[in-house]
């Protein structure tokens, strides 16, 4: 995302919490500053991309010590909806702005700048950023007030689990059946039952090829996010709870770091009656 930006002719500082991270992106001309008031110092728009509510907060204590009144953060983090509404509480009350924009589309989005974000958060703010996030988004869309982007990562991440959990139970049920897991991917995939995971994780499948793309352990972390905000709106969200107990199997087994399509494998040691 930094190089996209980069690219499209932007000076842009980057700093990450394992420097070994930064040396790519250094590479390629980014000026990797060696502290986050640094960064917050010389940056007038800060994006965010880390893991938990708390990691962003660690972050925007440390860059807003140094950065100038009106700086826009733009977190692309996946983190509580009620943390992001009070992160725009309290960096509006010390002069600055914030924008709760998380992102969808993985690795493979961010590499080939096709990633989708949806953004929370004043109009004007998410209007004059818009350009800068279609570097490398192919869909930029405000949702809604602060907070609202993550209710909307919520929902996506919703729909990810479902997609998942078809994706697995499908081919399992091919391999068990005596079909070939690859036509029947193929041909499910390109009908009614196709989806971005048949496309995207269905190769991960046969392959047996569980490295991450996207952990089970950050899966199961954004499920954790989904709970929350469904308690908030008293909406049932049971599929979810469902793909969430049986990626916890494999994180109990020590496969947190594998690709969420890994999910395959426990559908395979599964009989009709669970």
């Amino acid at each position: 995302m930094a190089v996209h930006l980069l690219r499209s002719g932007c000076e842009v500082n980057v700093w990450n919490r394992t420097k070994s991270k930064a040396v790519a992106v250094a590479n390629e001309g980014c000026k990797v500053c060696k502290e986050l008031p640094e960064l917050g110092a010389r940056s007038s728009i800060v994006f965010l991309c880390v893991n938990r509510s708390e990691d962003v907060w660690q972050c925007l204590e440390k860059l807003t010590a140094a950065s100038s009144p009106g700086t826009l953060f733009v977190d692309h983090s996946t983190i509580s909806p009620a943390a992001a509404s009070a992160f725009h509480e309290t960096l509006s009350s010390q002069g600055f702005r914030f924008i709760d924009a998380p992102i969808t589309g993985g690795s493979v989005g961010a590499k080939n700048g096709t990633l989708t974000v949806f953004c929370g958060g004043s109009i004007d703010d998410i209007s004059e950023v818009t350009p800068l996030i279609s570097c490398y988004a192919k869909k930029v869309a405000r949702v809604g007030g602060p907070g609202m982007g993550q209710m909307a990562k919520m929902a996506n991440q919703i729909a990810v689990g479902g997609a998942l959990l078809a994706l697995c139970e499908s081919l399992s049920f091919a391999q068990k059946a005596g079909l070939d897991p690859a036509q029947i991917r193929e041909l499910v995939g390109g009908g009614a039952g196709g989806s971005w995971a048949f496309e995207n994780y269905g190769p991960m499948i046969l392959d047996k090829n569980w490295a991450p793309g996207f952990s089970v352990k950050n899966q199961r972390k954004d499920f954790g996010y989904c709970f929350e905000a469904a308690e908030l709106v008293n909406a049932a969200i049971p599929g979810t709870q469902l793909v969430d107990q049986l990626l916890s199997l494999l994180e109990k087994e020590g496969h947190g770091e594998w690709t969420t399509a890994a999910l395959y494998e426990v559908m395979l040691r599964m009989g009709s009656k669970g």
